[in-house]
């Protein structure tokens, strides 16, 4: 990247990184910290000050960006839907498979929700030893759910998401999300459903279990405002714009 620089000093770089970079995922934060001075712009999908970054470094929260293309299901529409709630979880993209001997914490909220709810039929993947699912498995699969958990792993950071939620909210199904993410500052309730506990999640996707046509509005009014204000395209236009040092012609929902 320096010998770049100094063969072509107008070149603009910048970086994106996807993943968790607080207290739990310090490996990360090194990674996206080594390049970070050789960047005119670098952005991530937590909101800068959560990590303690400084501001000189110009770094910008970013949204996980949807995109027509890939985010094509209306779930919404379909009356065949077998299961109540969908989530998959891995141990990584690049593995596929469950790794023997590895414990994500979030199977014990997975394990404490189906306690607390015998009555639902869950779909679940990565979980139990149900292995992950992908690519057009996992679109059928969420197709024939009724309702979504969006539950990343760690503790809650402000706008952090994997990219599931765009899976999920722009693909059209009904997505719960946790408050803590204050998630609410982009999404209306009237888009996303936000609980506030484990109890609080189990009433709220009992209510909407028994409300067919209020839980498939919502749905689409979740997809609808994804894929107007969060696609690739203006993800991309953001990144220039900040990159260039453009002045911006549109507000961004997220800034």
């Amino acid at each position: 990247l320096d010998f770049i620089r100094a063969y072509y000093p107008r070149i603009k770089m910048s970086q994106w990184f996807l993943d968790k970079m607080d207290s739990g995922w310090v490996r990360n934060k090194k990674r996206f910290m080594d390049k970070i001075n050789s960047m005119d712009c670098s952005f991530c999908t937590t909101y800068p000050k959560e990590l303690k970054i400084d501001k000189s470094n110009k770094v910008y929260y970013m949204p996980n960006p949807a995109d027509i293309s890939f985010e094509t299901l209306k779930c919404y529409e379909n009356n065949n839907q077998t299961s109540d709630l969908f989530f998959a979880m891995s141990h990584g993209v690049h593995r596929g498979i469950l790794k023997r001997g590895k414990f994500d914490k979030r199977a014990i909220f997975l394990q404490n929700l189906r306690d607390k709810n015998a009555n639902l039929k869950f779909d679940l993947y990565g979980h139990n030893n149900k292995q992950p699912i992908w690519s057009d498995d996992y679109k059928i699969a969420l197709n024939k759910c009724k309702m979504a958990l969006n539950l990343s792993q760690g503790e809650p950071s402000k706008f952090y998401s994997s990219d599931r939620i765009a899976q999920l909210v722009a693909n059209g199904i009904l997505t719960f999300v946790d408050k803590r993410t204050k998630l609410n500052k982009i999404f209306k309730n009237n888009e996303v459903i936000f609980y506030s506990s484990i109890n609080d999640l189990s009433k709220k996707i009992n209510f909407y279990l028994n409300n067919k046509v209020l839980r498939n509005k919502i749905a689409k009014r979740g997809k609808e405002k994804y894929l107007k204000h969060l696609n690739s395209t203006k993800v991309a236009s953001y990144i220039v714009n900040k990159s260039m040092n453009f002045q911006n012609k549109e507000k961004f929902i997220w800034e």
